[in-house]
């Protein structure tokens, strides 16, 4: 669908000393439904040696963990991986041939998605080359450059991964959240072996009680399987599954140890290394209790299991790590937010008993992301909230985070691309767009992660778990709503984050926008949405769309033949978001699956085919690619004689094939296969 754009070899390679004459280059290439950026760490160079150091190890954990994401993504991902990568370092055929070119955009798109299934729609890759050339391929390439298992040939690895790369039946979905499906059984992400969704929900409800007040997530850092007739877990820990990996972790996180900008940092590394080595999922919640209060150190960091998106029953965590360092200046606007935690949860327009009566611990900060790596690898989040734990928030609070850099690279490779003239109705919209846009997103982000994710409260007895699959879409449009909801208000502009009446417009436009049509973009033609997030968005707006078609609120409408949306009353669609962000709150505080699930399955799932067509056509045209990723920079010790490092250098040039070549070479930690 998308036009092939790539810069060459000598561009990709300049020295950080020869791009920086230049306008810094965010975009590196685009293929497929893809473009990869860059971004820029502004403010490393000024870090002290220590810091630079501890920014340098944090980021060697953090890769050391990629095959992990690999591996949960799908049995299967780690050999497919290794088997194109031996394809395309080594064959010595025709490098111009149709097929060859289409198994090296597959090969890309792996590399992008950590597995074969894709990153967002979660549907499996179609290999736009044949397995008779693949097949030639790896026989021109010989046997000895392959991963072959004593007695066993290349016909025989043939016969292991053809059927999972090319045929269309096999491990279809890596997530699966179709209503009525089982979808443990229908989805190919590599979190349970030989068990049913009502095992597995078996097995973690038994083991639940009700009455705990601090109950950990169950489930989060284990593969749960079936053996000889036994539903039990195996654990991720040193010594247990992805041991290999996580030890290599654990060896930087120790180097991390010797250069602690403080106490209260240390602490935070050594529970971590102490949860990676026990499994023990109370001695992840001190971890997290100890890193959200980890509020002075300049360097953060998240290694680890955390987030349950790409389990289809929400449980259990993928693979993740982020290092960066705060942003002084920007920070203060987060910290305002922060500070009036309190005034936000009181005003809220939810019911009185899913409110906080204390809002305890909220803290927020701008940063500068140094190093991304897993599930936040290459395509990333702009805002962060953690930990996930309700009980922690409740007691302990929580800490968000805006990705400052990643957000500026994002605006950046965005400016003139032609989007917002094809699809913004007006002059109006979009001089709402270019006036406040930047600034009003991320203080939706902002609102969201802050606040949004760590306002109200479940009600005694109420299962974290109740809302099961529907729980990611429920939470994320929770926290949407809370930061839609307070943008206009006076409050915004009392605390001097918006600068007039007007400024709140341009989000609310953009999220309509987004949510009824341009996000339909990311989805193929006759498939439905499925993302958690993605629903979320359709969710809120399809709702708000229609309560408010009597009075006209938000209205479709056609210029020159093309589709727009139309909002005519902001302030109506204001109370609208509240309204839902009442129901959505009563739904999460009281566990209320139906409800949940009637919400979602009535707003969030289903796409009209005539407008995704339209959009889709509008959308080809401009030549554009709806996801977005980021190669990381590079980060290079400089030793003396003694061998000790004297400074760590930054440098920006490194293309995409080549790190990710690179990362396939130095931070290959595990087995191929699942054994």
């Amino acid at each position: 669908m998308f036009s092939f754009f790539c810069y060459t070899e000598k561009e990709r390679k300049k020295t950080m000393a020869e791009m920086e004459k230049d306008t810094f280059q965010y975009v590196v290439e685009q293929f497929a439904d893809l473009q990869l950026l860059r971004y820029q760490v502004p403010g490393f160079e000024e870090l002290s040696l220590n810091q630079k150091k501890l920014v340098y190890y944090l980021s060697e954990a953090a890769l050391h963990g990629r095959d992990i994401l690999f591996d949960q993504n799908g049995k299967y991902n780690l050999l497919i991986r290794k088997v194109l990568e031996t394809v395309y370092t080594e064959y010595q055929g025709d490098r111009t041939d149709a097929n060859f070119l289409a198994m090296e955009t597959y090969l890309k798109r792996v590399w992008f998605s950590s597995g074969i299934h894709h990153h967002y729609a979660a549907d499996k890759f179609v290999p736009g080359f044949t397995p008779e050339f693949f097949a030639k391929a790896l026989q021109s390439i010989g046997e000895g450059k392959f991963p072959i298992r004593e007695g066993e040939s290349l016909e025989s690895l043939c016969e292991e991964i053809f059927p999972v790369i090319f045929q269309s039946e096999v491990m279809p979905k890596r997530v699966n959240q179709a209503d009525g499906e089982d979808l443990v059984l229908t989805s190919a992400s590599n979190y349970y072996v030989g068990v049913t969704q009502q095992e597995a929900e078996d097995f973690y409800a038994q083991m639940k009680c009700p009455d705990d007040p601090t109950p950990v997530m169950f489930g989060m850092n284990s593969r749960l399987v079936k053996e000889n007739g036994k539903v039990q877990e195996k654990v991720w820990k040193s010594g247990g599954l992805y041991g290999q990996a996580i030890d290599t972790i654990v060896y930087w996180l120790e180097k991390a140890l010797e250069v602690a900008e403080n106490d209260a940092q240390k602490a935070v590394i050594e529970k971590n290394i102490q949860f990676y080595k026990d499994g023990d999922l109370k001695t992840f919640d001190e971890y997290a209790i100890l890193w959200l209060k980890d509020l002075d150190s300049r360097i953060d960091y998240v290694n680890g299991f955390t987030e349950s998106y790409g389990d289809p029953l929400g449980m259990k965590a993928s693979w993740e790590s982020i290092v960066n360092f705060k942003d002084l200046v920007a920070t203060k606007r987060t910290e305002t937010i922060s500070d009036n935690a309190q005034w936000f949860e009181d005003h809220s327009p939810v019911d009185k008993r899913f409110k906080k009566a204390e809002v305890k611990g909220v803290s927020a900060k701008v940063i500068t992301a140094a190093i991304l790596a897993g599930d936040l690898y290459p395509a990333t989040a702009i805002g962060i909230n953690l930990p996930n734990s309700n009980w922690i928030r409740s007691v302990h609070g929580s800490k968000s985070v805006t990705i400052g850099n990643i957000t500026d690279a994002y605006n950046k490779a965005a400016r003139g691309n032609g989007f917002t003239d094809e699809f913004v109705y007006s002059e109006v919209e979009k001089a709402y767009l270019e006036k406040y846009g930047d600034l009003t997103g991320d203080l939706h982000t902002d609102l969201h992660e802050c606040l949004g994710h760590g306002s109200g409260q479940l009600l005694p007895g109420v299962d974290p778990d109740a809302l099961k699959a529907y729980g990611s879409t429920i939470e994320e449009a929770r926290a949407d709503l809370f930061g839609l909801y307070y943008l206009p208000d006076a409050k915004m502009q009392e605390l001097g984050l918006t600068p007039d009446d007007d400024a709140y417009k341009a989000e609310y436009y953009s999220f309509m926008m987004n949510g009824l049509m341009t996000q339909l973009v990311r989805i193929e033609l006759g498939n439905n949405v499925e993302e958690a997030h993605m629903r979320n968005r359709q969710l809120i707006a399809k709702w708000a769309f229609e309560k408010g078609a009597d009075q006209k609120v938000t209205e479709w409408v056609k210029k020159d033949g093309k589709t727009y949306v139309k909002v005519n009353d902001y302030e109506k669609l204001r109370q609208l978001f509240g309204q839902l962000l009442g129901e959505i709150q009563r739904i999460k505080s009281e566990g209320d699956f139906e409800a949940a699930r009637q919400l979602v399955e009535n707003y969030a799932v289903k796409i009209d085919p005539e407008l995704h067509r339209e959009v889709l056509a509008r959308y080809e045209k401009l030549k554009l690619a709806p996801y977005k990723g980021f190669v990381n920079p590079v980060y290079t010790p400089e030793t003396d004689a003694e061998g000790d490092i004297v400074d760590v250098k930054i440098s920006y040039g490194e293309g995409y094939a080549e790190q990710m070549l690179r990362y396939s070479k130095d931070y290959a930690n595990l087995p191929l296969r699942n054994e």
